[in-house]
């Protein structure tokens, strides 16, 4: 668990389609340097937000002289389908976050690491000192249904991993945007990027769950979901009606 506070940027140093070592595991693997400060206290198999994707550590070295410090990670086909992580380049910053600690406190939001997709940036425009940056979501799919019911004026978002808050939705286009202070622009990678570049999206997870409890209660079988409660509570009050009008006559 996270919480969009983005901690520190790191530089990738090395990218690897099929790393037969051991700590590649046969798989795609990408090292981060320039990662000292949030090592201190890292173990292989720590969780760490990379551009908004929870990678797991598989080897490290906290030591500054060592390319700055640096950790490996290995990069799923499902994080490489549903991120940019597969077309980010040696060279390329990215935002890191280590896992919440249970005595810090909370400043942001909820944030698993679970990238949904990717968005566009499709507009930039400078307002004072901030920066407002506006995406637009890819047209849904039977597979990747819309995320535009999670996504709410003042409501959060996760974007690059980086805990925002949304300033205005439009649905008939299917854009949002954020606005970034000049704080969080020193931060984060995310005014940085160009338009038509790509941008990692978690919506807010807590949405998501209370979309799938009400969805349950409404169309939920047996006698237990809200639907069969409403037809029971309208099927008694046709009975009563039917008795009350039987006596009449």
């Amino acid at each position: 668990m996270f919480t969009g506070l983005i901690e520190h940027q790191g530089r990738i140093t090395g990218i690897v389609p099929l790393d037969t070592t051991e700590s590649g595991g046969g798989g795609w693997s990408i090292t981060i340097g320039d990662s000292a400060a949030i090592l201190g206290d890292c173990h292989v198999g720590d969780s760490i937000c990379t551009n908004g994707a929870c990678l797991t550590v598989t080897e490290f070295n906290a030591d500054p002289n060592d390319n700055g410090g640096w950790f490996k990670v290995g990069v799923a086909p499902e994080t490489l389908d549903k991120t940019d992580l597969g077309e980010r380049k040696v060279g390329d910053l990215v935002n890191l976050e280590r896992a919440l600690a249970a005595h810090v406190r909370f400043g942001g939001h909820f944030v698993q690491g679970h990238v949904d997709t990717t968005v566009t940036v499709v507009r930039k425009e400078p307002d004072g000192n901030s920066l407002r940056l506006t995406f637009q979501l890819p047209e849904p799919t039977p597979s990747r249904p819309s995320l535009l019911p999670y996504i709410i004026p003042k409501g959060f978002i996760a974007l690059d991993g980086a805990s925002l808050t949304i300033t205005t939705v439009n649905d008939a286009e299917r854009t949002f945007g954020v606005m970034l202070i000049a704080h969080t622009q020193s931060k984060i990678g995310l005014g940085e990027k160009v338009i038509g570049a790509k941008v990692n999206v978690e919506v807010d997870m807590v949405g998501k769950y209370v979309e799938k409890a009400v969805s349950a209660a409404l169309g939920g079988e047996g006698d237990g979901g809200l639907k069969a409660m409403i037809e029971r509570a309208v099927e008694k009050a046709v009975e009563k009606k039917l008795a009350s009008v039987g006596k009449a006559a």
